[in-house]
């Protein structure tokens, strides 16, 4: 099968085509397993994070990819729940101990042996997949699957960072960054709570545009101050200094998400401008995102799709997963980038 590969830590910066395209077996599945024919994968910033070494792979070469959509090629035994040929989707949790504190309270997202799609298990930049089938989810009928993809990990995501917020409706709230997972997410706000107004922050014109075509009542540079304080905000970025400058923005008693994997540690000077009279006096609220559950990815499908909801997307092969990555550092981006593998 062909697969797109990450075969070393490097720097996109550096490196203009670090996956490279190889041949390797067909996976066979294991008992509680399925093997996915991949149609789509969704292209993430993780894997740009997984490829310069900030959130690295557990092994070489390693296929990246978590926003999986396909079909049911094969079935391990003692699987129940799908058949050959039902559509299906795997998103970043690929597995979680299922015994521990957090496992039990329905936080797996918190499990010490969460296993992520594409950097723990081999993903989806690939023409087949194994995945256990506990960690598949089946895919609603209303969307494609170039559609379904990105609602795997940015839209997932974006649920659990909008419920993180603790909004509600007529309350204002803020999108600092505007990629996959943040227009998911104003999409959402609009049909759930439709008294609320959005604020977004970006860096990109194009971007600031975009939201305001999707219902924004405002759009600003990240260091922008809104007309009013915000009651909610969901930072997507990867830098520090739209954190500084969201907690500036915040209401009194405000809660500000961090829908982040990491931040980026050439930007920490930005810290040095946190003040706490102005960024956290007034009981502030700062909480982190963490991967997302099981429970995240299917509640969201069943909401986008009774809505429904669907990303704007834009199409590569499989072979232009480097230029897509790249398109993606830059911020040429407009809603969501799919791979089309088959």
């Amino acid at each position: 099968m062909r697969a797109m590969v990450i075969p070393k830590i490097t720097s996109l910066e550096e490196d203009a085509a670090p996956l490279k395209l190889v041949e390797l077996p067909k996976p066979v599945p294991r008992r509680g397993e399925i093997l996915i024919k991949v149609a789509v994968c969704g292209v993430c910033h993780t894997e740009i994070d997984e490829i310069e070494g900030r959130t690295p792979p557990s092994q070489y070469p390693m296929i990246p990819g978590h926003q999986v959509v396909g079909s049911v090629a094969a079935c391990g035994a003692e699987v129940t729940r799908f058949s050959i040929g039902d559509r299906v989707g795997v998103a970043w949790v690929y597995s979680t101990c299922g015994e521990c504190e957090y496992c039990r309270r329905g936080l797996e997202n918190l499990c010490p042996q969460f296993r992520a799609t594409g950097r723990d298990a081999h993903g989806g930049y690939a023409e087949y997949m194994v995945v256990p089938e506990a960690y598949a989810h089946s895919i609603p009928q209303v969307f494609t699957s170039e559609q379904a993809a990105p609602m795997l990990c940015a839209g997932a995501i974006g649920y659990r960072s909008l419920r993180l917020a603790a909004l509600q409706d007529g309350q204002r709230l803020g999108l600092t960054g505007f990629g996959a997972s943040a227009h998911l997410v104003l999409k959402m706000v609009s049909q759930i709570y439709p008294h609320t107004q959005v604020y977004v922050f970006s860096r990109s014109p194009s971007e600031r545009e975009f939201a305001l075509e999707l219902g924004a009542v405002w759009a600003g540079e990240i260091d922008a101050t809104t007309p009013e304080a915000l009651h909610s905000i969901i930072d997507t970025t990867p830098a520090w200094k739209p954190t500084v400058e969201s907690l500036r923005n915040l209401a009194p008693g405000g809660r500000l998400v961090i829908n982040a994997i990491r931040k980026e540690e050439y930007d920490q000077q930005s810290l040095l401008e946190l003040e706490y009279p102005t960024h956290l006096w007034m009981e502030k609220e700062i909480k982190s995102v963490a991967n997302v559950t099981r429970q995240d990815v299917r509640e969201f499908l069943q909401i986008a799709a009774t809505i429904p909801i669907a990303p704007e997307v834009q199409l590569y092969d499989l072979t232009e997963a480097n230029l897509a990555l790249q398109e993606l550092r830059q911020r040429k981006i407009r809603g969501a980038k799919v791979l089309n593998i088959s």
